[in-house]
């Protein structure tokens, strides 16, 4: 029996900087994971798609005017459907208080803004199976 590709939903939190989710959706596409882009920043929204596309993960840009509480959110919403094993992880511009926060909380990882895509992917690879295998 063939496993599937990892599913892997993108969002984003805050606002600018428009072409960096688009740019990491597709280094992961082509990296050979499948790729569910989310141009919305509401978490209702990104546990909506999570649930709807069976998700094996989320991750999040985190852009300036993204919030702690947004993240605090989505965990909230992901608990409630009883998907937690979709793990959260993020990157971006978020202050070091925020990401510690932001951890506590139980996004897995924070890869600051100088991470390198090939860094994220390695990431991954390592860390990341599809729920359906």
């Amino acid at each position: 029996m063939a496993t599937r590709k990892v599913r892997i939903l993108m969002a984003r939190f805050g606002a600018g900087y428009e072409q960096a989710l688009p740019k990491l959706t597709r280094a992961f596409s082509e990296a050979g994971f499948e790729v569910i882009y989310l141009d919305l920043d509401d978490p209702e929204a990104i546990v909506t798609a999570a649930l709807q596309e069976s998700v094996d993960h989320i991750g999040i840009t985190a852009l300036p005017g993204a919030r702690v509480e947004q993240f605090a959110d989505v965990l909230e919403r992901l608990q409630r459907h009883g998907i937690e094993e979709v793990a959260i992880t993020a990157g971006g511009f978020m202050d070091p208080d925020s990401v510690e926060r932001i951890k506590e909380l139980g996004v897995r990882q924070f890869f600051p803004r100088e991470t390198t895509y090939d860094q994220l992917i390695q990431w991954a690879r390592a860390n990341i199976r599809s729920l359906a295998a």
